[in-house]
């Protein structure tokens, strides 16, 4: 298979976006996983490090509805350019904090809160767009080259997090965060206007009805429902990334460095199985595709729980990062192409609450689980919580099973 250029990189304003993405998202998970290693330095409570996915996901709940809301009425060029900035001047708060030495368990948690906050607006515009930048039959792709974006970011962040840490200190990846959101900033400013469209009967507002109307949506389209159910049991079970300091140091017995590579290791898998993806001109068997990555992901949770070395651990991660790449590419195009433009946000908006709560509230079912049992144990019963999972959407919803992503999708339950 010879190489070629992704066609969705051949559209100006979406090169742009992914471009700046691809800096941006190396900072903020370089951002993340400083906050894991920073609250296991303040405390050793396992219960700590399950606080961070409240501070993160308490704000999704109570925003991600107006957020998808306001995608579909506001421009979402605008927010975006609201958004990140917001983001930038949390981290940067973060930095100065650290570097002044004032820093607290409260401030991050609080800080983390209102970046938050900022994520709910964020993602369902930043989604949205997507589709108003490329036609139709380039959208598949452009969702895999954002998962490359995204996984590049998470290979680069978390190591060099790891170096930093090691050697210059917290505050500086935090500085270095806040400086990163400029790249998305710029590239909007160079992307120009983007039109979308309107609901084609109604005047569009942010209001309970338009709201419902998004998750009545959701709810009267199985195979869109099915993805979403199943990608929040699956991350809830298999959220372990708030153990990975616990498990680096107290179990693999290692140090920062090694930390950074471990906390990677997902995002090379991840960007490994996007680059294929990217060169696939078309995913058949769409549905068989999606939850057999699914079942590999709790699978390969479970080997991490077990792995007894640095070198397992790394691969048995790296399995679970491609496996949620292909998932991830699947779910998201199923939900982006059979939804209309003008309720794209609102869609986007319901289904934070699901990939997002789902890790988040994960985090803090893995850090109860290993406050009494051990990380281990916490990451293994986990993976187990993800194939039983599985299990049940296909007895659930039979027709995801058989889904092969060239059919339409039909309202019902």
């Amino acid at each position: 298979m010879s190489l070629r250029i992704p066609p969705s990189l051949l559209h100006r304003r979406f090169f742009l976006l992914w471009a700046g993405l691809m800096i941006s998202l190396a900072g903020s998970q370089m951002q993340i996983w400083a906050l894991f290693w920073h609250i296991r330095t303040l405390t050793k409570a396992p219960l700590a490090l399950g606080g961070i996915g409240l501070a993160r996901i308490l704000p999704v709940l109570v925003f991600s509805l107006i957020g998808g809301s306001f995608a579909d009425t506001v421009n979402r060029r605008k927010i975006l350019f609201v958004t990140q900035t917001g983001m930038a001047l949390g981290a940067l708060a973060l930095g100065l904090l650290t570097l002044l030495g004032h820093i607290q368990l409260w401030h991050i948690y609080f800080l983390t809160a209102l970046q938050a906050v900022a994520v709910s607006f964020d993602t369902p515009a930043r989604q949205a767009v997507v589709p108003n930048l490329v036609p139709p039959k380039d959208l598949p792709n452009a969702f895999s080259m954002t998962s490359i974006a995204g996984q590049t970011g998470s290979i680069v962040g978390p190591a060099l997090s790891g170096l930093i840490i090691a050697y210059w200190g917290l505050s500086y990846i935090y500085i270095i965060n806040a400086i990163s959101f400029l790249a998305v900033i710029l590239a909007l400013v160079m992307m120009g206007s983007i039109p979308q469209q309107a609901q084609p009967t109604k005047q569009p507002a942010v209001n309970l009805t338009a709201i419902r109307e998004g998750i009545q949506f959701i709810v009267t389209h199985p195979i869109i429902l099915s993805t979403m159910v199943i990608d929040f049991f699956a991350t809830f079970f298999s959220s372990a990334n708030t153990l990975m300091p616990i498990f680096a140091r107290d179990v693999l017995g290692v140090g920062a460095i090694e930390y950074g590579w471990l906390s990677a290791a997902q995002s090379i898998g991840a960007l490994m199985a996007a680059l294929v993806v990217s060169q696939v001109k078309e995913i058949r068997q769409q549905g068989p595709a999606f939850l057999v990555s699914v079942a590999i992901f709790g699978f390969a949770t479970i080997a991490f729980g077990l792995s007894p070395t640095v070198a397992v651990a790394m691969l048995a991660l790296i399995l679970v990062g491609a496996a949620d790449s292909v998932s991830t590419i699947i779910r998201n195009t199923i939900r982006q192409l059979q939804t209309p433009d003008y309720i794209r946000g609102r869609m986007t908006g319901v289904n934070q609450i699901f990939f997002m709560g789902g890790p988040q509230l994960g985090e803090v079912e893995a850090g109860l689980v290993a406050q009494f049992f051990g990380a281990p144990f916490a990451i293994i019963s986990g993976g187990i919580g993800c194939l039983v999972a599985v299990a049940w959407i296909v007895r659930r919803w039979p027709q995801l099973w058989v889904y092969r992503g060239d059919e339409a999708i039909k309202a019902g339950i």
